[in-house]
């Protein structure tokens, strides 16, 4: 039977957005505020698109200007255009460039802030351009606008993997540009350490094909930092690898046992070997709860041994699961979360395990409702240098996703969020990860950048001098 990370991770009054984030990925981003100017006629664009113009008053808006996020539904675009092909996307950049009009791509509509639904602007949306195919060397081409649900569906099915995250209904725009944790992460690096080239537009509306050979400061910046700052990428072509058996788990403890679970866990996953990922989700409550999932590459009596290790510094699950499976499958084990949710989140990045644990599981002693969710980094991911590509978290042990489900008034929620964040922050330092990213993150530039953030800001002014896919918290 399948198990969806709801099932792996929450508790029972906490519905728990993912192992690596359903809502993540930063596809695209807001655009910042222009001076006053009269509307647009949209008729010209709508001539120059093969895709459909959604404005609002057609039958189709009220369906097309909405995000993953049920908070933002109250966003109104003045236009959502539905792109058929890159020359779509030209046409639109070149038409939100002249028009002065705040503009911003979609993939899977995950961003955290909503950025890509930018209130009196436009969505250039990708969705369409969905394609997954699979040469005979294992390179894999993916639509800008393909969801991972249906990535895992055609790598798998031709035999290879691609390290990415769990949610199905996530954008691999999104996904990759912010960098891509996920459960092959340690085994095979990030989503972005896949990339070997893109098919992006830059704002001048020039169609390019970037790599590191051609345009590779721009390529540099797409791979981890972040979703529309530069460019809208239309196409990707990654690096796969032979598909691999996998085993999965899932081992649940009794209330109170975090403050005995999270070291046990944490000196457990430092000293792991790259074909074992984990992930230590801490649920608030008095007391805090605890979980740990995860996944090897390699078979059910090879991964037991490994837990044995966990285990004999943890206290005995109350339950567990593990089972062996095919690639394709083992995903599909991850997966989980509806087409929409309504929730708050923001991040941390551990430099190493926390030397005082204890501190954390007493941030979540309150009342029920927030997670943290710890995502081991590190393995094949921390072999490459931080400064070869724009993410910058490279020597981390590990990522931390502090989420909420939201239900009535988000006021609460948002407010027990921040009091999470910025208690972790104390123990992390000015640390985040843009593919969680959060308006109110304090310092946030430095977080989600560290010691990339001038040379990102560098390529982003040099590719777009005008600002026009600038946002609330664009690099530039």
């Amino acid at each position: 039977m399948a198990v969806s990370r709801r099932a792996v991770l929450g508790a029972a009054a906490l519905a728990v957005a993912g192992i690596t984030g359903c809502a993540p990925a930063v596809a695209s981003s807001g655009a910042v505020g222009v001076p006053d100017r009269p509307p647009p006629d949209w008729e010209p664009l709508r001539a120059r698109l093969a895709g459909a113009l959604v404005l609002p008053g057609d039958p189709r808006y009220d369906t097309a200007r909405l995000s993953h996020n049920t908070l933002f539904d109250g966003r109104r675009p003045a236009a959502v255009a539905a792109c058929a092909n890159p020359a779509d996307v030209q046409a639109c950049l070149e038409f939100a460039r002249t028009a002065g009009v705040p503009v911003a791509a979609r993939s899977g509509g995950h961003s955290y802030a909503g950025y890509s639904v930018p209130d009196g602007g436009l969505v250039i949306d990708v969705a369409a351009l969905a394609g997954v195919a699979v040469g005979a060397d294992g390179t894999a081409t993916i639509g800008a606008g393909a969801r991972l649900g249906d990535v895992y569906a055609a790598v798998g099915g031709a035999g290879r993997a691609l390290p990415a995250g769990s949610c199905p209904s996530v954008g691999v725009a999104g996904l990759t540009l912010g960098g891509g944790i996920g459960v092959l992460t340690r085994a095979y690096g990030l989503t972005c350490d896949r990339l070997v080239s893109a098919q992006v537009v830059t704002p001048d509306s020039t169609l390019r094909t970037v790599s590191g050979r051609d345009d590779p400061d721009l390529f540099w910046a797409l791979r981890g930092g972040g979703g529309g700052n530069a460019a809208v990428v239309t196409s990707f072509e990654f690096a796969t690898e032979a598909a691999p058996t996998v085993t999965v788990f899932s081992l649940r403890f009794a209330a109170g046992a975090a403050a005995d679970v999270l070291p046990a866990w944490q000196a457990w996953a430092a000293a792991a070997p790259d074909e074992l990922w984990s992930t230590c989700a801490l649920s608030s409550g008095s007391p805090p709860g605890a979980r740990i999932a995860g996944s090897f590459l390699g078979g059910e009596s090879a991964c037991r041994d490994q837990l044995a290790g966990l285990l004999a510094g943890a206290p005995a699950p109350s339950s567990a699961v593990v089972s062996t499976k095919d690639y394709l499958a083992a995903m599909r084990w991850f997966a989980g979360g509806s087409d929409r949710e309504t929730f708050v989140a923001s991040s941390r990045v551990l430099p190493a395990p926390l030397p005082e644990p204890a501190k954390l599981v007493a941030l979540l002693d309150r009342a029920s409702g927030i997670a943290v969710l710890l995502d081991a980094l590190g393995g094949a991911a921390g072999r490459v240098d931080p400064a070869e590509t724009a993410f910058p978290h490279r020597t981390a042990f590990a990522s931390a996703q502090v989420y909420a489900s939201v239900s009535g008034d988000p006021g609460p929620a948002t407010t027990a969020v921040a009091e999470v964040r910025d208690g972790l922050g104390a123990l992390t330092g000015a640390t985040g990860y843009v593919n969680y990213i959060d308006p109110a993150m304090p310092d946030w530039a430095s977080a989600y950048y560290g010691a990339n953030l001038a040379r990102l800001r560098a390529t982003v002014e040099r590719y777009d001098p005008d600002r026009v896919l600038a946002f609330a918290q664009s690099p530039a």
